[in-house]
């Protein structure tokens, strides 16, 4: 296991999260193998996994509050286990590829409204005590929201992007690399940040600094989120990673094409940026239920 999380690292420049992920579901199914058969997971016996052994194994996961999709991810690491498997070391088991993934439900982006999304941005410089504290959460929030970044991408800015002109250079998932244009009001936000801001700004240091200098964690923007929400009466589900999703959703509604979000999101698969399709159907036809006449009237 530890050849193949290694190649997934290298050959295929999986991130850190992901290959830990990885490794947690393969270690999970190993471990259960060598509970239900009484004995280690060795190479023969990985040949001899079975359907009742999958079929086991699936009944155990959920059994212990496994949901759908949690199950879906890890059975899909195991088939990527067996892949590699079979390609090094010539061991094949038909019934992990035959297995199908449970059913879920699609679960569609909970974009924040488009009018709360900008209050909520005006709110962010106004929250806390510290002037530089609310440029820095202003500036973060701006750049989720303006430019589609995902939280850790806007976190592991450097110096070296400073001044941030029209546009950026994100490396994202998978190492993928995009080219994000930056909006006047987030290079403002950023600037009026870094004006503030009690620590030296270098080439090869993060942008944003915590209380005491040291780089921003994501907990602490999520905590700023949660005030920002309780404040402002929004549900739970407007997070820092929601503010993406109203970044693409309002282009969207706004009539940009779903190419070029796909573009600017970092999507690997069109297939994912088209869930965003289904939240602004979603919304017309809650325009139209509640605008039409003959709604009215009934």
């Amino acid at each position: 296991m530890d050849r193949w999380l290694a190649q997934l690292s290298g050959a295929r420049n999986a991130s850190p999260k992901t290959v830990e992920a990885y490794r947690r579901d393969v270690a999970g199914f190993l471990a259960f193998l060598s509970q239900h058969w009484g004995g280690p997971a060795g190479q023969a016996a990985l040949a001899r996994v079975g359907t009742r052994d999958m079929r086991a194994w699936m009944a155990h996961e959920r059994g212990r509050g496994l949901s759908a999709r949690s199950m879906a991810r890890a059975l899909s690491a195991v088939r990527t286990f067996y892949r590699w498997l079979d390609q090094a070391e010539g061991i094949t088991a038909a019934a992990v590829t035959a297995t199908r993934s449970p059913r879920q439900k699609p679960r569609l982006p909970r974009p924040v409204a488009e009018a709360a999304a900008a209050d909520l941005l005006d709110l962010a410089g106004s929250l806390p005590e510290e002037p530089w504290i609310a440029a820095r959460d202003t500036a973060v929030l701006t750049l989720l929201y303006g430019c589609g970044l995902r939280i850790s991408e806007a976190l592991g800015l450097t110096g070296a992007a400073l001044p941030l002109g029209e546009s950026l250079r994100i490396r994202g998932k998978g190492d993928k690399e995009r080219i994000v244009p930056v909006l006047p009001v987030a290079r403002s936000a950023v600037a009026q940040y870094v004006a503030l801001c009690p620590y030296p700004m270098q080439r090869d240091t993060p942008i944003f600094r915590g209380l005491r200098g040291k780089p921003l964690d994501q907990r602490q923007v999520r905590k700023a989120m949660q005030l920002l929400r309780q404040s402002m009466g929004l549900p739970e589900t407007a997070t820092p990673h929601a503010l993406r999703h109203s970044f693409a959703t309002h282009l969207l509604e706004h009539g940009a094409d779903l190419r070029a979000i796909q573009e600017l999101l970092g999507h690997a698969s069109l297939s994912t940026t088209q869930a965003y399709t289904a939240v602004n159907e979603q919304s017309l036809m809650r325009i139209y239920e509640a605008a039409h006449p003959r709604q009215r009237r009934g």
